[in-house]
């Protein structure tokens, strides 16, 4: 049997979904399962951007180089990307409620052990293994609340859903900032152990058993490990390109040409496997491949520019890193207030409008953004930050039913982790190739602002790299011969060449959500959610 035919026997997004039994008492409610899937989303969502917060203090710490601190952010999301359809596929086979609690289980664990590390590699490698055991409980959730709401609730479901990843994600940075500055950069793991157990035991009582009738036999591993290696690649080779080999290097491109191999002969191989890791004729849906097109392109723009805002806060502005959570209140405020009220818009009205206003005004807060600078004061950065929560919004909780809702019921597991693994992806993108820009940038003007500054010494590499943080060392001031006027000359020198870079790197988010907006036009709404003639009431 091909993955074609597999799709053709697969029940389509036009028929309406079985309506899921009334439940009695804790177990299998709509509601508490909503709760229960709820907690567990909101730790892994809010890891997401929580650890953005700590970054400055993690490279401090441990001595990191701007290549490890990004794939201190890397790691996790291209662990979480490679992953997500693969355990969306688990979850379907084994059940949802199974593959739930072991990844709420080993995502606790994984952040205890990330806590106890004394290395950036074993940070690193504990990020890794916390993103493989988040990607199992992602799709999940997803695929037990499809299973258990009825049709003509399951929209109002997942905009809730879609809201508790908003304003989890959204409240990453003040969250981080306290534990960051009270406590240490390692709470910001450790939080995660008590709210996995809560989480853990809500599941255990609440969540009922759910897996596809014609849930796939077998898995797709070579699909798996060609998926694997050319996104690997595809980062690794961007990563690298910008901090150490350069765009020039053979290095370089030997890295992105193998990632196209991979790519296509992944796809190559897809379409003749059995059982495939993703039935490729979901794609002949537009409105479901430009949902996973904008939630990459979304999270491009947003996570790859807010591992900047965090280092302009810190490094350029000088803030703690309590008062950098509490500058981007305005962001967290206006994503936790917009995001009912964008999910109200998109069952009203449907998806499409929502996107397409809230990927413009994501770009025009991306080029808004340029403008920032060291003086730049606290209302015209919280103008930027609002009207980007306020674009953030409606993308994150409209994509999902985009994506979800014009999935086969039989896959609404791959849907789940499609439309997650999309997300990663566009993150771990986003903060490879705007950081490789900014370390382009800063190798380019730095040479330049050191000699305009007429400061009558060569400049030590160290300084350069210094001023992709936007930081100015402390041991500087303790060199002999260093005196208060040439200590100041070398900091503006640092932090000008930093905003010159991150300048660069919003320009390129902002044109990058301007694609989106235009790529927002070709969604509609899920039909599986409109599919609510004769579904039992909750």
């Amino acid at each position: 049997m091909t993955s074609q035919t597999t799709l053709d026997k697969a029940p389509r997004p036009q028929d309406p979904a079985p309506a899921p039994a009334q439940a009695k008492g804790l177990r299998g409610h709509p509601w508490l399962t909503l709760f229960a899937v709820a907690v567990g989303v909101m730790m892994v969502a809010l890891d997401g951007t929580i650890v953005a917060i700590a970054n400055p203090a993690i490279q401090k710490d441990l001595k990191a180089s701007m290549a490890d601190v990004q794939w201190i952010t890397n790691g996790y999301l291209l662990a979480l990307a490679v992953a997500l359809i693969t355990a969306g596929k688990l979850g379907d086979r084994f059940g949802h409620r199974q593959t739930f609690l072991i990844g709420i289980a080993g995502f606790a664990a994984a952040s205890g052990a990330i806590g106890l590390s004394d290395s950036i590699g074993l940070v690193i490698a504990f990020r890794v293994l916390q993103g493989l055991f988040g990607a199992l409980l992602m799709p999940a959730a997803l695929g037990l609340l499809r299973a258990t709401f009825p049709a003509e609730k399951l929209n109002m479901a997942i905009g809730i859903w879609g809201m508790v990843i908003g304003a989890s994600t959204a409240g990453g940075p003040i969250v981080g900032g306290l534990l960051v500055e009270h406590v240490s950069w390692q709470s910001v793991f450790f939080i995660n152990v008590p709210v996995g157990v809560i989480a853990l035991v809500f599941g255990l009582v609440i969540l009922k058993d759910h897996r596809a009738e014609n849930a796939p036999r077998s898995f797709d591993v070579l699909g798996i490990l060609l998926l694997s290696g050319a996104m690997g690649s595809l980062i690794w080779g961007i990563i690298q390109a910008g901090s150490e080999w350069g765009w020039g290097s053979g290095n370089t491109w030997a890295c992105l040409g193998g990632a196209v191999l991979l790519f296509v002969l992944f796809a190559l191989w897809e379409t003749k496997v059995k059982e495939p890791l993703i039935p490729l004729g979901m794609f002949r849906s537009v409105p479901l491949s430009a949902g996973v097109v904008l939630m990459v392109l979304m999270a491009f723009a947003f996570m790859g520019g807010l591992f900047f805002v965090t280092f302009y806060l810190q490094g350029v502005k000088g803030l703690s890193p309590v008062d950098s959570g509490l500058h981007l209140l305005p962001l967290t405020a206006m994503m936790i207030v917009s995001s009912p009220l964008a999910g109200a818009l998109i069952t009203k009205f449907g998806p499409r409008i929502p996107l397409v206003g809230g990927m413009a005004c994501t770009a025009i807060a991306m080029f808004g953004m340029i403008s920032l600078t060291p003086e730049t004061g606290t209302l015209a950065m919280s103008l930027w930050f609002a009207l980007l929560g306020l674009g953030l919004a409606p993308v994150m909780v409209g994509a999902t039913e985009v994506i979800v809702g014009n999935a086969p019921m039989e896959l609404s597991g791959v849907a789940g982790g499609l439309q997650q693994a999309a997300m990663q992806v566009g993150g771990a993108l986003g903060t490879a190739v705007l950081g490789a820009v900014m370390s382009s940038k800063v190798g380019n003007v730095f040479a330049e602002n050191w000699k305009d500054a007429g400061i009558p010494f060569p400049a030590d590499p160290k300084l350069e790299q210094a001023a992709e943080f936007g930081v100015v060392p402390p041991e500087l001031a303790k060199v002999p011969g260093m005196t208060p006027d040439l200590l100041a000359t070398i900091g503006k020198v640092i932090h000008d060449t930093f905003m010159s870079g991150m300048g660069l790197a919003f320009t390129v988010a902002g044109v990058v959500a301007v694609v989106a907006a235009l790529v927002a036009t070709l969604t509609k709404r899920g039909e599986n959610a409109e599919a609510g003639a004769g579904a039992a009431h909750i």
